[in-house]
């Protein structure tokens, strides 16, 4: 492993910041009027009735401006505003987490605890800096602490099922203590067979998945505050129809501690983390081997430190400031496991290491009642490495592919990335707030884009180290109000992409391999779209209809980008009374003719969809409830845009890997 020491900033900047005094953020009370800066770590949420889902992440899909791109049963991959995997980072309570499959089977948001249901937020701009810059969006997930109400034990259990595939999903979670002081554990395991699609054909979905986790928290009476957690997920047999492998081992560890306290006006909070990602990936343990039985084992392991002064001098000011290091490793081997003894195919990922050192300030400002602005600014210092380029498989090696393809001498790359936002806001008559944002987030390009390097008889698909950094530039407008039992809230925004960082596919002729040849290149690219929701409640009786759509253009050949989702609509009509609730839900979608064929990412055009779904929760008992849901009620075949090309070939009628046909989900949950 290289080893250098950290840039000279994060000292600089750890030891000038202890200095500074500290706050908290204050809270407004005009619904219309949210805080300037959310703050989610170390904070508890209240968490909404959740329905009955395997993985938490499921639950955005009624937003109509994220879609889920499926691979397989576990595994779904947000897409935000048109853009996924490396342009959408996920935050598990402050850690941020990176996947081990070069093919990604395991996106961050499949590390989601089902046992403990988190908040998630969905970030879309730089309204913050302290979670790093926003490209595409970034989603925020939160585990609230648990609420004792004067007990000193609380819990809950869940036992359920689904019909579609025989699901079964058993969960638990039990804490002990009070406010101040608690211990937790938690734990849970679900399982799938294939599931069904609208017309009958089984979907390759099937999975086994295990996790259990302990945490515990203290807060002293002048509020110094220490959390820990200790986690484990064991992801078993997980098949994909979307995907030439399947995944029959995933572990994924994650160690957490986070220590703050009061000073002056605020607070200071500090949180370290590790998580590790060990995943194998085959093509014969859960499916008919072919002429060659391959296997990649894969890594990734993360470390990282965060540590924020918040202030608030008065009532209208509030700023933060911060520094962040964070390095990660990750490590991928493509094996022939024909023979007796296994021979490497290829360095996937060729000891890639990251380093990345980051520093932000941030400042907001009210005046009066009318109208509050903000600003932040930040800088990363990114350096990457493939350690194992220069060593040979077989006749070649990862530098040698890479100086092939791109002409490219040196593997090491350093990034200098400056990333700010401003943003300003209104009070309107009526209970209205116009929000105006600017900003500039710079990302690097990731593991895969810059040094995958796979090369086989079939097929090869090689990073390129020189990609630039791609930087977005973003605008965004959106008006907020509610009057009487009405809320609405219409946003436009534009999103110009400077480098952007483009995967393309070569034919036959281009590269002399009969499956093609994958490669990455720059380009400038822009995103338009328009949002809006509008609601309705009378405390028994809830309407909402929200619709998203998205544009998304390649400048330099004027053709569509991958990957972007059609105009889709939602809409739902729900009734609530003495604890019971239903409700239904109408997820829209038109066709789509803007693909990239050549990117190897869209399936093809896609066709519309219309799908009907009803949810429900019915209080037993004091502590007894009862959870259903009936999902794809009419049983279409259907599948978003955005999934993966199916590859099954016992279902090759599938463009894409379709969603399950009319499923019946049911749970009991016992909370104490």
């Amino acid at each position: 492993m290289r080893k250098k020491p950290l840039p000279r900033l994060i000292v600089c900047s750890l030891g000038g910041l202890t200095l500074l005094p500290l706050y908290a953020h204050g809270q407004q009370t005009d619904p219309v009027d949210q805080l300037l800066i959310q703050v989610t770590e170390g904070q508890r949420t209240e968490v909404g009735i959740t329905h009955i889902v395997s993985e938490p992440v499921r639950r955005l899909a009624s937003d109509p401006a994220v879609s889920l791109s499926r691979m397989g049963g576990r595994g779904l991959e947000p897409v935000i505003r048109g853009q996924s995997q490396e342009r959408v980072g996920v935050l598990l309570d402050g850690i941020r987490v990176e996947g081990a499959c070069p093919n990604r089977m395991d996106p961050p948001t499949s590390r989601l605890s089902s046992a403990l249901a988190p908040t998630l937020q969905v970030l879309t701009n730089n309204r913050t800096l302290r979670w790093g810059p926003v490209a595409g969006g970034q989603i925020v997930a939160t585990t609230a602490d648990p609420a004792f109400n004067g007990r000193t034990t609380t819990g809950q259990i869940t036992v359920g099922g689904t019909d579609n595939g025989n699901g079964k999903l058993a969960n638990a979670a039990a804490a002990v203590g009070s406010d101040d002081a608690w211990l937790r554990l938690s734990g849970g395991y679900d399982e799938a067979n294939d599931y069904e699609d609208g017309s009958g054909n089984e979907v390759r979905s099937a999975y086994k998945n295990a996790e259990g986790r302990v945490e515990g928290g203290w807060r002293s009476a002048s509020d110094v505050y220490v959390k820990t957690m200790a986690s484990r997920q064991e992801e078993r047999d997980v098949k994909y129809a979307g995907s030439g492998m399947d995944a029959p081992k995933t572990d994924t560890d994650f160690y957490r501690l986070e220590l703050g306290a009061p000073v002056a006006k605020g607070e200071w909070s500090l949180l370290a983390w590790q998580a590790d990602v060990d995943h194998i990936m085959d093509n014969f343990s859960l499916r008919s081997a072919g002429m060659m039985k391959m296997q990649t084992n894969s890594t990734t392991e993360t470390r990282g430190l965060r540590f924020i002064l918040d202030q608030s001098p008065t009532s209208r000011i509030d700023w933060a400031a911060g520094v962040d290091v964070e390095t990660n490793d990750w490590d991928a081997t493509l094996l022939n496991v024909n023979g007796a003894m296994p021979m490497t195919a290829s360095l996937m990922w060729p000891g890639v290491e990251r380093e990345r050192a980051g520093v932000f300030a941030e400042a907001f400002m009210r005046f009066g009642s009318a109208a509050k602005v903000g600003a932040g600014l930040r800088y990363d210092r990114v350096e990457m490495d493939a350690t194992k380029a220069n060593q040979s498989v077989g006749m070649s090696s990862p530098a040698a592919l890479y100086s092939k393809e791109y002409n490219v001498d040196a593997v090491p790359v350093n990034d200098d990335n400056v990333s700010g936002f401003a943003s300003a806001e209104w009070r309107l008559p009526h209970q209205q707030a116009l929000t105006l944002t600017a900003s500039r987030s710079v990302r690097s390009p990731g593991v895969t884009e810059r040094y995958i390097a796979r090369s086989t008889m079939a097929d090869s698909w090689i990073g390129n180290p020189q990609l630039d950094t791609e930087k977005h530039y973003k605008l965004e407008l959106a008006l907020k109000g509610q009057s009487s039992q009405w809320h609405w809230k219409p946003v436009i925004w534009m999103d110009q992409v400077a480098d952007f960082v483009r995967r393309y596919k070569t034919n036959t002729s281009g590269c002399s391999k009969s499956n093609g040849c994958t490669r990455y290149e720059n380009i400038d690219a822009r995103l338009l779209g328009v949002e809006a929701s509008l609601g309705w409640s009378d405390g028994t009786w809830s309407s909402n209809s929200a619709l998203a759509a998205v544009r998304g253009e390649n400048r330099d050949d004027n053709k569509a980008l991958a990957q972007i989702p059609p105009l889709q609509f939602v809409q739902t009509l729900a009734w609530q009374q003495q604890g019971h609730s239903i409700e239904a839900q109408w997820q829209l979608a038109r066709s789509q003719d803007r693909i990239d064929l050549a990117s190897g990412l869209d399936a093809g055009t896609s066709a519309g969809y219309g799908v009907f779904n009803l949810f429900g929760s019915h209080p037993l008992t004091r502590y007894l409830t009862f959870n259903w849901a009936l999902d794809n009620l009419f049983d279409n075949t259907w599948a978003p845009h955005v999934s993966r090309r199916n590859s099954d070939p016992f279902n090759t009628e599938a463009v894409r890997v379709n969603e399950p046909g009319r499923t019946v989900r049911a749970a009991l949950t016992a909370r104490w």
